[in-house]
């Protein structure tokens, strides 16, 4: 019972993270048309959500 509480909030906040990360536009539209470019675009944006909690 423990271990599934744990596993429910580690993806509650995997769900969340990628729901904050789609607020972007650039990222949820994929406007960068390289792979490293929309890597870059999303480590920028972590690095947003990360700064603003």
């Amino acid at each position: 019972m423990a271990s599934e509480r744990v596993a429910y909030k580690r993806r509650n906040f995997v769900e969340r993270t990628f729901c904050r990360l789609k607020d972007w536009r650039r990222v949820a539209t994929r406007y960068a048309k390289l792979a490293t470019n929309f890597t870059a675009t999303c480590y920028i944006a972590a690095i947003f959500i990360w700064w603003a909690d």
